[in-house]
């Protein structure tokens, strides 16, 4: 029998309401050809929320709607949704959009056990056929049975209406107030309804955060958490928590930090794309310029970034940059670079989220820079400020933007310094640590990776130093005791150039000594070799002269043994 149960199942059929964040809260969207309350308190967005249902059905899904409203006329909507971008009356000369005001005088209503929807099921019925609606609003039930004091009456007119709605096979939206103990006035409209939004408005220290709930969804599954929401110039924007996880994917790929020798520290390549970056300080160690130097470089590169800047506006953070060799103008003229500037107290951390969200999504920047995280402080606890920055990081990791986060720290011990407020060094892929160090009556900067993951990264304390054009990063020089750094390094460098100097001079000098002593020792070979060579020359001529005289006097005596024929005359035999 579950074998039969289970392949005759088929899933609900959802209308998606093109409201970022909503379809992936609900799996897909509200329940197809079924209603759905959306309740709330006075001001929480209920009527923005059901306009845009509306008018991304007939924008973004050809489906053409209907918006009943019982409190505003038509001109009165048209006018109040133009700021978020929706141009009713186009929408309703093309046949896109019908919108219509039912104007009901409570006085005028009279309950005598008779109640009868049939005139706003003819007047609904009419504008739903003259533009060919799938999707219905009606906006506020309050109004249309304010008057009634039966709940039986209600309770039935309520349940008709609904039915209507479901054999019309339109997807509505019926709105209605909250109330004292219950999900709305009455206590009665969740219980006839297919799906229940319960939208919230709240505000905490003087912080006002828009939230949403999905109370119940009949034969679906859905998200059950509050998921922050947001009304901004262009609609609404929900923020789905849960939808974040840690299945997205990683990239080899790396971007350069806009400084080479940073870059080298880095096993020679920069940042993963991708990737967190955290650069923690105190007060004036530079770690708003270094930010600046990388989304400098991501947009010379061609690629688009976006700076969430929470306590300087855009106007100083571009003059302050250039007296640096730090020019941003360019490239916030030609698009490549935004700026998004406000105080964390401006709305609440969700809200911030949200907006971030809604950039990412809409600029797709490659690369982001918070500066400074740790203002959230003042909108929030440390917990909340770190639940909040988990789903931003595993949400730009998701969408593969390079993030770059500034967290302001306090002086101190080195263990205070090497921890943030926010206590997210954790979530963090990449963490550059700037300090200050004090000698000689001066405060320098250095600047070390305290870690990079993935990353043959170097483990050596680099001088950071901010010039008139742009950050360099120079070896510092260890002294006896301490790192030296500033006019200690200019020192030290000046006596190593001293001593180099004093060294290649030593090497000169015996050089030419060398090279004097080698002169005069070939010039002394050269005569001993002349002397030589004529010596020998005096030995060769004596010797010929000598060769000369004997062969001389051997030919001497032979001419004159010939002339005496002394061997003739004996060998012709004579006296005896």
């Amino acid at each position: 029998m579950m074998k039969v149960i289970e392949a005759d199942r088929q899933p609900l059929a959802k209308c998606p309401s093109g409201i970022p964040g909503l379809d992936e809260i609900t799996n897909g969207g509200l329940p197809r050809g079924r209603p759905t309350l959306v309740c709330g308190t006075a001001g929480c967005g209920k009527t923005l929320f059901s306009m845009e249902f509306l008018v991304k059905g007939a924008v973004e899904y050809d489906e053409p709607g209907v918006f009943i409203a019982f409190e505003e006329t038509a001109e009165e909507l048209a006018q109040n949704v133009r700021s978020l971008g929706f141009d009713l009356d186009d929408l309703v000369d093309r046949g896109k959009l019908s919108v219509d005001y039912v104007h009901i005088e409570r006085s005028e209503i009279e309950e005598n056990g008779e109640y009868d929807l049939e005139a706003l099921f003819i007047r609904l019925g009419f504008a739903i056929d003259s533009v060919g609606a799938r999707r219905v609003v009606l906006d506020t039930l309050e109004v249309l049975f304010g008057s009634l004091s039966d709940e039986g009456i209600l309770r039935a007119e309520l349940r008709r209406l609904f039915r209507w709605l479901k054999d019309r096979g339109v997807t509505a939206i019926i709105t209605a107030e909250r109330g004292e103990g219950a999900l709305t006035r009455h206590g009665l409209e969740e219980y006839v309804s297919d799906c229940v939004i319960l939208l919230d408005h709240r505000v905490t220290d003087q912080v006002s955060t828009r939230r949403l709930r999905v109370v119940k969804y009949r034969g679906s599954s859905h998200g059950t958490n509050e998921y922050p929401f947001l009304i901004h110039e262009g609609g609404v924007d929900v923020l789905p928590i849960t939808s974040v996880g840690l299945d997205h994917e990683v990239s080899r790929e790396r971007v350069s930090s806009g400084l080479e020798r940073l870059d080298a520290m880095l096993g020679g390549k920069g940042f993963y794309r991708g990737s967190s970056v955290l650069i923690s300080g105190t007060a004036g160690t530079g770690k708003s310029s270094l930010s600046a130097t990388f989304v400098e470089a991501t947009c010379r590169r061609g690629e688009r970034a976006a700076y969430f800047a929470f306590e300087e506006s855009q106007n100083q953070i571009v003059r302050n940059m250039q007296t640096i060799g730090i020019d941003l103008a360019p490239h916030l003229a030609s698009g490549l670079l935004m700026f998004r500037t406000a105080r964390p107290t401006a709305q609440g951390l969700e809200a911030h989220l949200a907006t971030i969200f809604r950039i990412v999504r809409e600029s797709r920047p490659q690369v982001i820079v918070l500066d400074p995280i740790t203002n959230f402080v003042s909108v929030g606890s440390t917990e909340q400020i770190k639940l909040m920055l988990i789903r931003l990081v595993d949400y730009l990791k998701l969408h593969q933007v390079t993030a770059m986060f500034t967290s302001l720290t306090h002086g101190g011990e080195a263990s205070r310094a090497e921890s943030t407020d926010t206590m997210i060094s954790s979530l963090i892929d990449t963490w550059l640590l700037l300090r200050d160090t004090e000698s000689n009556g001066e405060r320098n900067r250095v600047l070390y990776v305290m870690k990079a993951r993935g990353t043959p990264h170097s483990n050596q304390v680099r001088e950071f130093v901010i010039t008139p054009t742009g950050i360099q990063l120079v070896d510092v020089y260890v002294g006896a005791d301490r790192v030296l750094t500033g006019s200690a390094r200019l020192a030290q460098e000046a006596r190593e150039r001293a001593e180099i100097l004093l060294r290649s001079q030593e090497v000169e000098r015996k050089r030419r000594d060398f090279e004097r002593r080698r002169t005069e020792l070939e010039a002394r070979i050269a005569a001993l070799r002349s002397e030589i060579e004529v010596g020998e020359e005096e030995m060769l001529r004596a010797v010929e002269e000598s060769y000369g005289r004997e062969a001389q006097l051997l030919q001497d005596r032979n001419d004159m043994a010939r002339i005496r024929r002394a061997d003739s005359d004996r060998s012709e035999g004579g006296p005896g």
